[in-house]
């Protein structure tokens, strides 16, 4: 399903003007013959009176909510990204449909800004430039597209950017991104010419994620053949892959002030390396997902993980400690989480064909102690946020099996031993 390129009419519905132009005509005292009991009302206009019973006499006003309302897709996102400087968020779809959305702590004022069908088959990832003026997206139908922010149109398009479907892409700067395949193939593309002046293969599945250190000089990539590599973008040459994990490498984020690289993992552990250590892993710790399929750093020391079993956690890095949970998408997979300008909202999609907003202003304060306190009984999460219960038992899939409570406890011990 191709949606219009064209702008989506905005169908906003303002809110009835609140009975302000109710009479307060005190002038009615000047018949008091007219009645003891009650003034008359001269006023013909009955309106505000039963807009005043319906009401309970309290005018009808916006309702401001602690974070945006969700907004329902028509088919599954596959990928969200906020814009730099507006409240703008982008989303991509299976169907290969992109759409902007502008979002709101107002009640009703979530707005579609646009939609675009360019894409032949399902959008996989969508990223903001640095400037919010173009929208970058890729494809399984193997295309790099560019769209213009304010109108939604087609900029540029490159056909056939890679030979395989392209799964991940990456804003390196102004004018250099990075695209990884299904085959595993890494190309990076300077767009102001629209060719690939880097494109090798080094891994032997798919590429799940791209990252790049704080100078631009160094790109990180996460591959479903369990390796991670590296690649160096000023010489333009690869410098090498890590050893072999026993999972697919899903997710990848630098943390620690540069100091410190992390993967997650499709069976639910996180792989930390050095930064100039990149062959082995120096320390690893099983969050108790099914999976740690997206990673996004919060501070430097906490990251908020994303899995298959729709969950969302904060992490503290060293010592590896699970904080708590953010929310869920019961029962759903989560695709993608980001976050906003501010740092007050974290972004998630998942297969309910939902994009929701959780508050997570308050993260960034929590401190973690090297201390490790003994679990509670019922081995419940924290939740972090009003909205982490949500309409069912947040908990109910949390709780940990007492026979496995110890070996997890010295699993973790070991772990937190990891150098800072």
């Amino acid at each position: 399903m191709a949606a219009s390129t064209e702008h989506a009419e905005n169908t906003t519905t303002e809110p009835e003007p609140p009975g302000s132009d109710k009479t307060e005509s005190v002038g009615t005292n000047e018949k008091p013959e007219e009645t003891e009991t009650k003034p008359a009302d001269p006023d013909p206009d009955q309106d505000p009176d039963e807009d005043e019973d319906e009401d309970g006499g309290q005018p009808a006003g916006p309702k401001i909510r602690d974070t945006p309302e969700d907004i329902r897709l028509e088919a599954a996102a596959n990928t969200v990204a906020l814009h730099p400087t507006r409240d703008v968020v982008a989303c991509g779809d299976v169907d290969g449909d992109v759409y902007t959305f502008s979002y709101s702590c107002t009640e009703g004022e979530n707005r579609e800004l646009w939609s675009s069908g360019h894409h032949l088959k399902s959008c996989r990832q969508v990223r903001f430039s640095a400037d919010g003026l173009k929208l970058y997206t890729v494809s399984r139908d193997k295309a790099v597209h560019a769209l213009d922010v304010e109108r939604g149109q087609l900029v540029t398009r490159i056909r056939g950017a890679h030979g395989n479907p392209i799964n991940s892409l990456l804003l390196v700067d102004e004018n250099t991104l990075a695209t990884g395949d299904d085959g595993g193939t890494l190309k990076v593309w300077d767009m102001r010419k629209g060719t690939a002046i880097m494109d090798l293969k080094h891994h032997e599945d798919y590429i799940s994620d791209i990252t790049v250190d704080q100078a631009k000089r160094i790109l990180l990539t996460a591959s479903g053949d369990g390796t991670m590599g590296v690649f160096n973008i000023k010489r333009r040459r690869f410098e090498l892959v890590s050893e072999c994990q026993s999972g697919d490498l899903t997710s990848v984020a630098v943390m620690k002030k540069g100091r410190k690289v992390v993967c997650g993992s499709s069976e639910g552990t996180v792989y930390i390396f050095n930064w100039n250590g990149f062959g082995a892993t120096s320390d690893r710790f099983a969050i108790k997902a099914e999976s740690v399929d997206c990673i996004v750093p919060v501070t430097d020391s906490i990251m908020c993980t994303a899995s298959m079993d729709g969950y969302i956690r904060a992490v503290n890095l060293l010592p590896n400690r699970v904080i708590g949970c953010i929310g869920q998408h019961v029962g759903e997979p989560i695709e993608a989480l980001a976050t906003s300008r501010d740092a007050r909202f974290l972004i998630s999609c998942a297969h309910d064909q939902l994009v929701k907003f959780w508050d997570i202003s308050s993260l960034p304060g929590t401190t973690v102690n090297e201390y490790r306190k003994r679990k509670k009984k019922d081995g419940r999460l924290k939740s972090l946020t009003k909205k982490a219960l949500g309409e069912n038992d947040f908990f109910s899939g949390l709780v940990e099996e007492p026979e496995k409570k110890e070996e997890e406890e010295e699993e973790e011990e070991d772990s937190d031993s990891g150098s800072n």
